[in-house]
This record gives C-alpha cells, sequence and structure tokens, in this order.
C-alpha cells in the first residue's frame, strides 16, 4: 500500500476553455488538444463539481488505453483527492472496458465513472481523445448533467489538485491519497463473472474446444485482456484465436472500428477463405462489434433481430424478453420479429443513453444499433464480448452455421437489404449546406417518386421519451417510403475532424422474395435516388462513400 498525504494545490485559469461541449459520447478532441496545458483538468474540474455525490462518493475510472490514459488516470485521482472524494476504483494498467465499467459502477454503488476513450477513433499523439461520464446507473451522463457540466466549463476560474505522484497501476493494490482511499482491481475478473451467469460457459467450451477454429480480432484496443482470459483462458479456445490482443497507446496504427472497412485482416479470413467458422472484432472501448461467418458478414441490424429472435436459447433471458429497442436509423428488421413474438418494440434516437430510462423502467430487455452495438439489461452500455458470447449460444445450440443461421431468419421474417453509406472529414460548412438544403424541402417530398417506389412521409425524427416525457427533435432526416423500405440522413458528432454525413439505406423483401440478393445491388436504386434528390456527390465534393457498412 502507497500513501500520499499530497499538497491542496489552486491553480488559476486566465479564461475559461470554450471548447468542452460534451456530445453524446462526452467530450472528445485530438489528443493535441487534450494536452494544451489545464484543457484536461478543466473539463475533469467541471466534471466533479458537477456530478452529484462527490464528497464523500464512490467513483470508478479507467480507459482504453490509448495515449494519455495513464497520465489522465493520475490527473482524475489527484483532483479526485482535492474535492473530497471517499473511494476511487481503478484498474491494472488502467485497462478498462465501457462494458466493464458500467459494470463496476453498478456493482460497488458508485456515484458514476469516468471512461477514458474516444471510442473507435483513433490513438496516438496525433489521434483522438476522450472523456465520458457515466450516471450512478452505469449508463452515459443525462443531457441534463452533459449540460451543465458544459455549463460549469465556461465559467471556471481555476481547479483544485492535490500533488504527489502517480499511483502505481501495474499490480492491484490499495492505496491513499491525503483522504481518498485508492484500490486498484483486476478490471477483467469481474465482468467476466457477470458473462458467466448470462450464459452457458460449459456449452461454448464444447464448441470452441472441437474442431471449430474460430477468429478474434481486438484491434490492438482494451477487449484483449479480457477476450485472452475469456475465449482462451475459460472457454478453452486455441492460443491464437485472440489476435491484435495487446492493447496499444495507438492501436498499433490503426484504425479500431470493427467494420469491414478498418478490420479487412479479420473480414478477408472470414469471407475469402474457409479455415475459420466464426470471426468477432471490437472496437476501442469494447462496446462495439462485428459478427461474421464463413463466407458470411452479419449486418448489425440483422444481429440485433437474430439475438431477439433466438434469446431464451442463453441462459440469462430464458425467462423471455420485456421488450426491444432499437435507434432510429437501425433497420426495422427487429421491429418484424418482435411483431411475432408480441412483444413491445420501442425506436429512440441515437446515442445509448435514450435505451436507459427503457432499460431502468424494464420496458426492454434487448437493445441495439446499426452502428455495431448491441446490448441488454445486463449494463448501461452497448457491449461487444456480450454480443460474441450470445451468438456463440446461438450457434453452440442450433448446431448451424452463421450463414445458415441468418438464411433460417429470412425466411422465417423476411429480409431487410441495409447499407450505411459514411462520407467522412467533409467541410462543415458543405456539409450543413446539403443537409439543411434537404431539410428545408422535406414538405414537399411526399408523394414523389423515389426509386421504384414513392415517398409516403418525409419528416425530420423527434423523440417523445415515453419514461420522463422528454421530447428529442432534429434526430434525423428520414424519407419513409410506401413499400416499407427507408432512406435516412444524419450528420455525425463522434468525429473530431470535419464532419460525417450518413445515408442509411433499408429495403425491405418479405419471406417468398429474392432474398439472395448483394445488398449494394439490391439497394442500387435507392443509391442512386437519394444522391439525385440531395445532391450527396456535388454537396461533398466525393465520388464514393468513405465506408459502406
Amino acid at each position: 500500500m502507497t500513501s500520499t498525504p499530497g499538497t491542496l494545490q489552486r491553480i488559476s485559469l486566465s479564461e475559461p476553455f470554450q471548447d468542452q461541449k460534451p456530445g453524446t459520447s462526452g467530450l472528445r478532441k485530438s489528443s493535441r488538444r487534450f494536452s494544451q496545458p489545464h484543457y484536461l483538468e478543466s473539463f475533469i474540474e467541471a466534471v466533479l463539481r458537477t456530478l452529484p455525490g462527490v464528497a464523500g462518493g464512490t467513483l470508478v475510472v479507467g480507459g482504453d488505453g490509448r495515449w494519455g490514459n495513464r497520465h489522465a488516470i493520475d490527473v482524475i485521482s489527484r483532483m479526485a483527492a482535492a474535492h473530497g472524494l471517499g473511494r476511487l476504483i481503478l484498474t491494472t494498467g488502467g485497462i478498462l472496458s465501457t462494458p466493464a465499467a458500467s459494470h463496476l459502477i453498478r456493482q460497488h454503488q458508485a456515484i458514476g465513472g469516468i471512461i477514458l476513450s474516444a471510442s473507435h477513433n483513433p490513438g496516438g499523439p496525433e489521434g483522438d481523445f476522450g472523456v465520458k461520464v457515466n450516471g450512478a446507473n452505469g449508463g452515459p451522463a443525462p443531457e441534463s448533467l452533459t449540460d451543465a457540466i458544459h455549463a460549469c466549463t465556461l465559467q471556471l476560474d481555476g481547479y483544485s489538485i492535490v500533488s504527489g505522484d502517480p499511483l502505481p497501476l501495474d499490480a492491484p493494490g490499495q492505496h491513499a491519497i491525503g483522504s481518498l482511499a485508492v484500490a486498484v482491481i483486476d478490471g477483467v475478473h469481474d465482468y467476466l463473472q457477470l458473462m458467466q451467469g448470462l450464459f452457458d460457459f460449459d456449452l461454448i467450451a464444447d464448441l470452441l474446444r472441437g474442431d471449430w477454429p474460430m477468429a478474434f480480432d481486438a484491434m490492438h484496443a482494451v477487449t484483449g485482456p479480457y477476450a485472452h482470459q475469456l475465449l482462451e483462458a475459460r472457454l478453452g479456445a486455441p492460443v491464437g484465436t485472440v489476435r491484435n490482443g495487446t492493447p496499444l497507446e495507438d492501436f498499433g496504427g490503426g484504425h479500431p472500428d470493427p467494420n469491414l472497412t478498418y478490420a479487412h485482416d479479420l473480414a478477408t479470413l472470414l469471407l475469402d477463405g474457409d479455415t475459420y467458422r466464426f470471426g468477432a472484432a471490437c472496437d476501442g472501448d469494447g462496446d462495439r462489434n462485428m459478427i461474421l461467418g464463413q463466407r458470411c458478414f452479419v449486418n448489425p441490424s440483422d444481429s440485433l433481430a437474430v439475438l431477439t429472435a433466438n434469446a431464451t436459447l442463453a441462459p440469462g433471458y430464458a425467462d423471455g424478453l420485456a421488450g426491444v429497442a432499437r435507434s432510429m436509423p437501425t433497420s426495422s428488421a427487429t421491429d418484424v420479429v418482435a411483431q411475432a413474438l408480441n412483444l413491445p418494440c420501442f425506436e429512440t434516437p441515437t446515442g445509448w443513453k435514450f435505451f436507459g430510462n427503457l432499460l431502468d423502467a424494464g420496458r426492454i430487455t434487448l437493445c441495439g444499433e446499426e452502428s455495431f452495438g448491441t446490448g441488454s439489461h445486463h449494463i448501461r452500455e452497448k457491449d461487444g464480448l456480450w454480443a460474441v458470447l450470445f451468438w456463440l449460444t446461438i450457434l453452440a445450440r442450433r448446431r448451424l452455421t452463421v450463414a445458415e443461421v441468418m438464411a433460417d431468419h429470412w425466411q422465417r421474417f423476411g429480409r431487410h437489404y441495409y447499407s450505411r453509406h459514411d462520407y467522412e472529414g467533409i467541410d462543415s460548412t458543405r456539409a450543413h449546406g446539403l443537409y439543411d438544403g434537404l431539410r428545408d424541402r422535406l414538405g414537399s417530398l411526399a408523394g414523389a417518386s423515389f426509386a421504384d417506389s414513392r415517398i409516403a412521409t418525409a419528416d425530420d425524427f423527434a423523440y417523445s421519451d415515453p419514461i420522463d416525457g422528454s421530447l428529442t427533435k432534429q434526430q434525423g432526416l428520414r424519407m419513409l417510403l410506401d413499400d416499407g423500405s427507408r432512406v435516412i440522413l444524419r450528420l455525425s458528432g463522434t468525429g473530431t475532424q470535419g464532419a460525417t454525413l450518413r445515408v442509411y439505406l433499408e429495403r425491405y423483401v418479405p419471406t417468398g422474395g429474392n432474398l439472395n440478393q448483394d445488398p449494394q445491388q439490391a439497394l442500387a436504386g435507392m443509391i442512386n435516388a437519394i444522391d439525385a434528390l440531395a445532391g450527396i456527390r456535388s454537396g461533398t465534393g466525393m465520388d464514393r462513400p468513405t465506408v459502406i457498412t
């Protein structure tokens, strides 16, 4: 045990920072911006002044291992001591996935947590850094709290911090900074125990120890230590099943986003070869997942629908589901399953915090987003490794390949051909000009022809929360076609360089129709139609999307 008395210091700011408004996933800026003097400290000061229960409370802190992670943990620890926090829970190496953080917050009845991650954004000195605040329920901070944090940053004239050396994080231990008790714990153990309570590990182990090779790509990000312990040590998959399993400050120079573009090597192994039966990848902070089978890619929207249809195969969900929810841009595949199973189904804005109210109220059990995120009521974040274990459970129970599971699903429920086209790094003025121009024309689009259909309704999605009655507006431009197909446009706020325009395309083909088309071919008419309607190529200056999912 180490004990540091420290000296309380009050550091003055010449002026408050004006750019510390958190987005849906916290404050994300370039690593260089966070490295500027007092920038990180200013935001943490606002968090500690605003988060309820700091005096004498318990706080969980950790991150995905990117550049700046350990330094930020040291700063937060010494500032927490200055603000009278009672107990701080850290993890070995400072490594803590977002799902595991959510679990620790709930398990220890903490006032919340600070997660150091920019999720799937690149890391390193020239990459991005992020600070995300979670509440006492383990989920992302509500907008009321992030607004209050932002307001506080605009008024700061200084911050408080205790002097001292960085805490040792390489092994579990008990420490103190003045009156602040600091526990450094194994960040993997408790999460694995949670998973063992939801899934039949013996069943999955029987699958993995047979002639059933799989590959998991941790992308040199936070899930590496978790996957090594879970898949190889606990479930008996061969050593080497986990690839890129050591967290690196720059993610090995890669982009830790589990999609067909940035997890290209894994995709090639599964889609172009026959060596592996199953493949999966998780992102920087461990909350997203990509699922692959032998020559089969599972669209994230379909993944949520498949989990919903097969939920009772997992012990943790054997009693059935209370309901399901999806973000608005996610395809309607889950809606069709929910209707067949007589389950409530909710459509929310993008952002995991909107699922939190429904989960806390017991209205839903499963939820998910098209952006490779799925989760359940076990925590209040999406959970990448949880989704991998759920898929392994389905495959072990049904003794089918991934492709066979998907074919059977489409035969039962029809197929929602779906794709997302991302145009990244657009000049912000051009992006908003394109987007606002289309928004201004929404009221005149009803009845207009579109591809081989007509636009039934066009609007800017708004959501009235059924739990607290709050209204969230301007969440995406929707064109709903009279054959059940949809096209949606959104400007994303999760990047740090320019703007990202996301175009979501969905075409529904019922059972009995052509269920075996290439999605890009099935959607070709809609792709051309939205380009003509919105002027995407001319408005962005880009001939093709940066990423196609």
